[in-house]
């Protein structure tokens, strides 16, 4: 199935990559991964914001190098953890050097100060507010229920308030049930929210790095997934072809479902995601 064989919109494509720590680490990820992914000519990539701003320098300075390549650039932003000022100082570099869509994230709570939580709908407010109608502002959403929130209801209250402050778009957390996707596209829809909820991916490659990002993330490894990769605990390569099998399929299924886009959490590789990309018929350059 190639992408001109759809009758509907095609879906947007999309990666994210988080700064390299190594002082040569952004010129070889350019020249790798994101030369690699850049291939499916994505929508943007996407840059990830480290807890409490610890990688500002460096997601600054990926953000600018993926620009300077003509990569349209996505960065991560969290309001938790960083002064007004410094936020703001951040964003006015932004918008001059030519970023037109930030993702809104609430990072980490100021320390010290329980009785004042900071949300995501808090950043989204402060960007509307100095920067009216200038940037595209896209939130996170958790179809599994965010990990902080007591229940769906409650978990909804808090997406639509980042809506209402002026969303326009939202990214999954990533996850291996699409009824859970479809489940939380019902709850919008009662509650009169329409905006595009891309579907956030992440590729199969290491059992034990994603059943630790999924305890720290929130996401369900669902049993019989789980049990399936325990049979190539030994055996990278049959894991990864695994892998591939099933998030192709998920994301086929995600798409007949209506997903407006993926968004691919590439953990800075390329292999896995491209091999996804190309089953679902993303052509490349």
């Amino acid at each position: 199935m190639s992408q001109t064989d759809r009758s509907k919109p095609l879906p947007t494509l999309s990666f994210e990559f988080f700064p390299p720590r190594e002082n040569d680490g952004v010129a070889k990820l350019l020249d790798g991964s994101v030369a690699k992914l850049a291939a499916f000519d994505p929508d943007y990539c996407s840059v990830t914001y480290g807890a409490g701003g610890s990688t500002r320098q460096g997601t600054q300075d990926l953000v600018e190098a993926l620009l300077a390549a003509q990569i349209n650039s996505v960065p991560h932003l969290s309001i938790g953890g960083s002064t007004d000022a410094a936020l703001l100082e951040l964003v006015e570099h932004y918008r001059n050097i030519g970023v037109t869509k930030i993702l809104c994230l609430r990072g980490d709570q100021p320390s010290g100060d329980a009785s004042r939580p900071v949300y995501a709908k808090d950043l989204v407010e402060r960007l509307q507010q100095h920067y009216p109608k200038h940037f595209e502002l896209a939130v996170a959403a958790y179809p599994e229920v965010h990990p902080d929130a007591s229940c769906a209801a409650k978990d909804m209250i808090h997406f639509s308030a980042k809506v209402s402050a002026g969303a326009s778009s939202a990214i999954t957390q990533y996850f291996y049930n699409p009824e859970a996707y479809g489940f939380f596209l019902d709850r919008c829809a009662k509650a009169g929210l329409s905006i595009p909820v891309t579907a956030g991916i992440m590729p199969i490659t290491n059992v034990e790095a994603l059943q630790r990002f999924s305890a720290k993330a929130g996401a369900d490894i669902p049993r019989w997934l789980a049990k399936s990769m325990a049979t190539y605990m030994s055996d990278e390569k049959g894991l990864i072809d695994y892998g591939v099998e099933v998030v192709t399929k998920l994301c086929e299924r995600l798409l007949e479902m209506g997903a407006p886009g993926l968004h691919f959490y590439t953990l800075n590789r390329w292999g896995a995601s491209s091999r996804i990309c190309r089953n679902l018929g993303f052509l490349e350059r």
